[in-house]
């Protein structure tokens, strides 16, 4: 554990990655789409980008800091909130500055340019907070934890850190009491370890063939709807596991996680609550999971939120479109 001889605050530094714009030659811009990007992963994956020639990538990201304990102690002045992209490879080093959000607001928002010249491979983003303490200035008071760092990965055709989700194929019928409970069921998710994972049941009948498949148009089309609602299941499943984890300070005010939990919770929180700030629609959704009243009437919306970010509707409307452009070649 590091010691510092000055005092810092407690709370949690945490960042997202809200949006990227490419600039290609000519200065043209264009959005990265939003699968290239993951919160739970933490990870830009630049290399899903439609144009192959970009410049340079404009991350627009939120940093929420412990403002209201930084502002409440009073040990720190000239407080600001720097966001620095890194690489080893190529010693490479980009720094930005945030600017603070409403009055109240905990988040810091701005932009951070990386020069496709400059990096090569996997870029780490941080956020520090920086401030002036006992007459000393630019004193790093906090910062993202390691491991809440986002990557920016140049090359990569998916927003994974190290590892796609953990799915495996498991026998049910043979499995522990928990999986034999649900051998009826095609899988489930286990949300207890660090990343949740998904358990597919080897017993249900042609379900990991189907998974593995590259066969016909047909399971094609099924497969892709079978995932776009597993992942569905996931978004749901990781939601309720981050709500159900919260820190509650001392006055009951319930605080986002660190972790890939608080990430979850911001991402979802504005289809859930919709029109509300983040910390009031975190306070409202734990009220009511904890028996004030209107838990149940949440859980549409804790779906809906699910199946956008699963893209689940665009998954069933390419499904449609497939199926009945089989049956007219069918039919001709």
């Amino acid at each position: 554990m590091r010691v510092y001889p000055y005092p810092r605050p407690n709370g949690a530094v945490t960042a997202r990655v809200t949006a990227v714009r490419l600039r290609g030659p000519g200065d043209a811009r264009q959005q990265l789409d939003a699968k290239g990007s993951s919160v739970v992963e933490r990870v830009v994956a630049l290399g899903m980008a439609e144009r192959h020639d970009w410049k340079s990538a404009r991350l627009v990201l939120t940093a929420n800091v412990p403002a209201r304990e930084i502002e409440a102690k009073g040990h720190w002045s000239d407080v600001a909130v720097v966001a620095v992209l890194t690489e080893g490879a190529t010693n490479a080093r980009t720094v930005a500055r945030l600017l603070p959000g409403p009055q109240g607001s905990t988040d810091w928002t701005g932009e951070i340019e990386l020069d496709r010249d400059d990096y090569l491979d996997r870029a780490s983003l941080a956020v520090h907070v920086v401030a002036t303490v006992g007459g000393v200035e630019g004193r790093i008071i906090r910062s993202t934890e390691q491991d809440q760092e986002w990557m920016i990965d140049l090359t990569a055709d998916e927003p994974l850190r190290d590892r796609e989700l953990d799915v495996s194929k498991v026998s049910f019928a043979r499995g522990g009491d928990r999986l034999r409970s649900f051998q009826g069921a095609p899988w489930v998710l286990d949300t207890a370890g660090r990343m949740p994972a998904v358990r597919l049941n080897s017993d249900f009948e042609g379900l990991v063939a189907l998974v593995e498949s590259q066969g016909s148009t047909m399971k094609s089309i099924v497969r892709e709807v079978m995932l776009a609602q597993m992942r569905s299941d996931v978004w749901a499943a990781v939601f309720h596991t981050a709500i159900g984890d919260l820190e509650i300070e001392d006055d009951g005010t319930p605080l986002f996680p660190p972790d890939w939990r608080g990430a979850v919770l911001r991402e979802m929180l504005p289809d859930i609550v919709p029109g509300r700030p983040e910390d009031d629609a975190l306070r409202e959704v734990h009220t009511r999971r904890t028996g004030e009243g209107g838990w149940t009437d949440l859980q549409p919306r804790i779906q809906y939120a699910a199946a956008r970010r699963a893209e689940v509707p665009q998954a069933l409307a390419d499904a449609f479109r497939d199926i009945e452009r089989l049956e007219q070649e069918t039919n001709a």
